[in-house]
Order: structure tokens, then C-alpha cells, then sequence
């Protein structure tokens, strides 16, 4: 299923005037003294470039956003009407009978679940065809009206039940659009049902880690296109629920763009956007102040100057990649042997939560109320194979040494030639550079690297580095990359060495050692 409308395009990049500011070579920069800001910081057409990117390195996650990003892999769970009537997107006019399950077992989704690794757990509680899946007060088309244990069932309660049981973070997915709630398109009085039900879901189920939003929306029976009173929706939440991320149409994380597991090679938290109000906006379903999600930059150093010429504001924003298990997002029988490989998920799980993103991969359960043994089985190989891969950090016990940090390029911006966007080659970029080398105290064999940023005191300044390792003569360079910020997964052909380097090329501030202990790690993925 579709989760966003394409977005408005960004604004075109604009000339940045700015003087030649000096700086001092070696020493520690002024700006690693200005204290974090977990939100929002403006950004004008009168800042330089160093303070633009002063500001850019500043900006930290909330403590929410930071535990939502801690979860770095959470599952997905379609399940509803939808399933038994073999469709993906319903019309709302099911018959609530045939809501038939015969071996529901919530347990066994978490027990799935947990066996791959993941941390959390998103039930979708109402699709767009408006089937709630606990017995919502307000509407009748829900659980309550099938036979399934008589009328008295509730499946989110007994999902959040088991989720606690086994200590997995519980959240819900809520479709704003509802294709069978007569006051859909009366735009105060669904936005009152709506917050009715969000509130029965933020009240009787305990913690509440996430709450999914996405952006669809149509007319109503009147013929009038619902606008969705998000605002409310936030302040409710906010009110009831002050731990829960609010993602994709809210404003603690965005979606990444695609439905097909991949992350930019630059994959930005610190996003540039245009307005104030971080609510969405109707013409930009897609995210908030009109952000294009899809867009191939989102936080370059070049697009932040283009917005800084309209006024705007930097803001921590991180990206959730959701993709499914199979094609669908429901289950389809006819897709039981159609569940991803255990390399394409490995490839996701590598460029998702390696590529500073958080993975929500949906699993589907069938119409038994389970998820399929096809999908239990993979799920199983996938957890196998990331256990046994960073069981130990190679790096653990090294020794480090920082060597080396300069500011690079020039400061100067000539009028009318802005600043590169996403290459940093041109003279108007300013970074600073580091080398972290690390003594292994003997050789030792890995194929897999892992780098991480100090978010919560300096956020996300690295822009590109490379991996190196000593074969006993000199450095010889075998990975590199852009961005980091919450975790940076490299893999590589297995390298033997006593000793290795991280090269941080370019960065937009100062950049603490990487400690072998927390923010570096080295690691053999026994499957390559």
C-alpha cells in the first residue's frame, strides 16, 4: 500500500552572500560551546556559512526521538479486513462477519517477531476501510460486531498484552481516512469521531511507543475532501501519550521516501524546511512545511543555504524506512512463496538501520490469526544471522588514537555562485577533518565496520569518511561513505590487520573520537 502522495518540489538553490570569517587551524571551534538544541533552530538569509553550519551541527533529537531511533528496528502489522478479503486497501462496506479468525495467537506474533531481532511492534488498529480492531464506542464496524469470540474480542488488547509480556515497545497505526464512517468529509465533526477512537486507543492499552500516521485522504459521502484537524490530533497525543513518537504525517520522523528498504547514500536527521507551524501542510501530504520526502537531498549543506534565502528552520527530523516481507501488505495466500530472501532482507536491515534510518518491516498475519510459517522461518534466519554477526566487536578492547584535526577549504562565497549541494567541492565549503586510529593489539579478521555520532550531545555532523586499514607497509582504503549520524553499517570483503583507521574527510564541526566502546565497531559476518 501507498503510505504518501509525491510532494511539492524543494526550492531551487539561491545565491548565499556571505564574508570570509576566519578561524583557527587546529583548535577546538567556538561553536562546540553553544549548547545542543533538541527542536528547531532558524535559519536566515544573513547568516554566513559559518553559522550556518554552526547551526546545523547544533541541532540534537529530542530524548523521545532518540529512544524511537534506539529501537532501530520495529515490525509492521497489517492485518484486518483486508485479510480475509484478499485485498489491500477495502471500501468499507465488508460485512463485519466475515472478520472470522480461528486460531489467533498474539503471542506467537511477538514470539516471530522478537526471533528476528526487533524491538517494537505497530498494529494497524483501523485501515482505511474503518474496521477497528478493538471495540471501538464509536462505530459499530469494528470487532466487537463479528463472530469472532462472540463479539467480545479485541485484538490490540491482546497485542499490547503480549507485547509487554515479552518486552517489545508497542504502537498503533490509525488511517485518518475512513471509508466507511458516515461523518468522513464533515470535516469537525470526523475530526471529534476521530480523536474519539484516538483517544480510546492512547487511554485503555498502557504505553503507546508510536503513533503511525500517514497521509490519506479523500471525499466524503458529502463530496467534501476531509481536512484533518492534525494539530489536535498532535496536542491529544502529546497530552495522553508524552512518550510516543508521532511518525510519517507527524513531527518526530518522516518517511524515507519509498517502500522498497533503501535509504539516500546521504541520509540526513538535521532537515532543512520552509514554515513554522511543523504541521503538514494540505498541498504537501508528504511531510511537514512542505518537505519533499522523495526528494534525492534532503539535508545537504547546499540546500540548507537555499533555504536559509527564504527563512526557515533546521530541525531534527529522522527518516523510518517501512517496507513489507512480501509484495503485499496484507497476507495473500498467493504470495506464501513470494516472502523476501534472507540476503534481500539482510541488504534492507544493512541499508536501513545502517544507513541512519529506523526499519519497520511489516510481517502479515493470515486469516488464522497468525503469521505464516514461511514468514517465521525467515524472520528466524534473519535474527540467526544478525546475532551471529555482531555477537563480538573486534574493536572492543582496541587502543585509539585521535591525529589531526584541520579546518578545510576556503570560507569565502562569491556572489552568485552558491554553495555545492551534496559533493562539498566547492571553494565556499568549510569542514573539518580527523583521523581515529585504532591498534587492535594483534591482527584480527572482519568484514563488517560500524560507525555512530554522539546525537544526543552533538548531533549529525559528518558528511564523508573513509575506513583504512594497515597492511603492514602503508594505508590501504577499503570503504568509505557520507553520512552517519545514529549508525553507519559498511560491508566489505573479510580484511585481516592489526591495525585500522576511520578518516573523517569532511564534517561540519568538530567531531569526537569515535570510542571503540560505543561508537566504532568491527565485527565478522560469518554468512559472506
Amino acid at each position: 500500500m501507498k503510505h504518501s502522495v509525491k510532494t511539492i518540489s524543494v526550492f531551487s538553490l539561491a545565491a548565499l552572500v556571505a564574508v570570509i570569517i576566519s578561524m583557527p587551524g587546529c583548535s577546538r571551534p567556538a561553536s562546540e560551546e553553544r549548547a545542543p538544541v533538541p527542536g528547531s533552530v532558524k535559519i536566515l538569509p544573513t547568516d554566513t556559512v559559518s553559522e550556518l553550519l554552526s547551526k546545523a551541527a547544533g541541532v540534537v533529537p529530542s530524548e523521545r526521538q532518540l529512544a524511537w531511533q534506539a529501537l532501530e528496528f520495529q515490525a509492521f502489522v497489517h492485518f484486518g479486513m483486508n485479510t480475509f478479503t484478499d485485498r489491500e486497501w477495502g471500501q468499507g462496506t465488508e460485512e463485519p462477519k466475515l472478520f472470522a479468525l480461528t486460531d489467533f495467537d498474539a503471542g506467537q506474533w511477538v514470539e516471530a517477531v522478537k526471533a528476528a531481532g526487533i524491538k517494537g511492534l505497530i498494529v494497524t488498529a483501523k485501515h482505511h476501510d474503518g474496521f477497528c480492531l478493538w471495540p471501538s464506542r464509536f462505530t459499530e464496524h469494528s470487532v466487537k460486531s463479528s463472530p469472532w469470540r462472540e463479539g467480545q474480542g479485541d485484538v490490540v488488547g491482546e497485542v499490547a498484552a503480549a507485547c509487554r509480556k515479552g518486552g517489545l515497545k508497542f504502537g498503533v497505526y490509525l488511517s485518518p481516512w475512513d471509508r466507511h464512517e458516515p461523518s468522513y468529509g464533515d470535516s469537525p465533526r470526523y475530526n471529534e469521531h476521530f480523536k474519539n477512537q484516538l483517544r480510546e486507543l492512547l487511554t485503555n492499552y498502557g504505553e503507546i511507543s508510536e503513533v503511525w500516521f500517514d497521509g490519506a485522504c479523500a471525499e466524503g459521502p458529502n463530496g467534501k475532501r476531509q481536512v484533518y484537524d492534525w494539530e489536535g490530533y498532535y496536542t491529544l497525543i502529546r497530552e495522553l501519550q508524552p512518550g510516543a513518537a508521532i511518525s510519517i504525517m507527524g513531527p518526530d520522523a518522516r518517511w524515507i521516501g519509498n517502500e522498497a528498504g533503501v535509504t539516500r547514500e546521504s541520509e540526513w536527521s538535521v532537515i532543512p524546511v520552509v514554515g513554522f507551524d511543523g504541521l503538514p501542510d494540505e498541498k504537501n501530504p508528504g511531510g511537514i512545511a512542505h518537505l519533499d520526502a522523495q526528494a534525492a537531498d534532503l539535508g545537504s549543506f547546499g540546500r540548507i543555504a537555499s533555504v536559509a534565502t527564504f527563512g526557515g528552520r533546521l530541525l531534527w527530523y529522522p527518516g523510518q524506512v517501512d517496507v513489507s516481507i512480501r509484495p503485499g501488505w496484507f497476507y495473500h495466500a498467493a504470495e506464501d512463496d513470494k516472502v523476501k530472501t534472507l540476503d534481500h532482507l539482510l541488504d534492507i536491515y544493512y541499508t536501513s538501520v545502517g544507513g541512519n534510518a529506523q526499519l519497520l518491516l511489516n510481517i502479515p498475519p493470515d486469516k488464522r490469526g497468525r503469521i505464516h510459517e514461511n514468514d517465521v522461518q525467515r524472520l528466524k534466519e534473519l535474527g540467526d544471522r544478525l546475532r551471529a554477526t555482531f555477537a563480538v566487536n573486534l574493536a572492543e578492547g582496541a587502543s585509539s588514537q585521535r591525529r589531526g584535526t584541520v579546518p578545510t577549504g576556503d570560507q569565502a562565497v562569491i556572489e552568485g555562485q552558491p554553495p555545492s549541494g551534496t559533493d562539498g567541492d566547492s571553494p565556499s565549503f568549510r569542514g573539518w577533518r580527523s583521523d581515529f586510529v585504532y591498534d587492535l593489539g594483534g591482527p584480527k579478521t572482519f568484514n563488517v565496520a560500524m560507525i555512530k555520532e554522539q546525537l544526543r550531545r552533538e548531533g549529525q555532523r559528518i558528511e564523508a569518511f573513509a575506513l583504512d586499514i594497515w597492511d603492514r607497509r602503508e594505508w590501504r582504503e577499503i570503504a568509505k561513505g557520507t553520512t552517519v549520524g545514529y549508525k553507519k553499517l559498511l560491508r566489505f570483503p573479510a580484511v585481516e590487520t592489526t591495525k585500522t583507521r576511520v578518516r573523517i574527510i569532511r564534517a561540519r564541526d568538530w567531531v569526537s573520537p569515535l570510542d571503540p566502546r560505543e561508537s566504532f565497531g568491527l565485527f565478522l559476518d560469518p554468512g559472506r
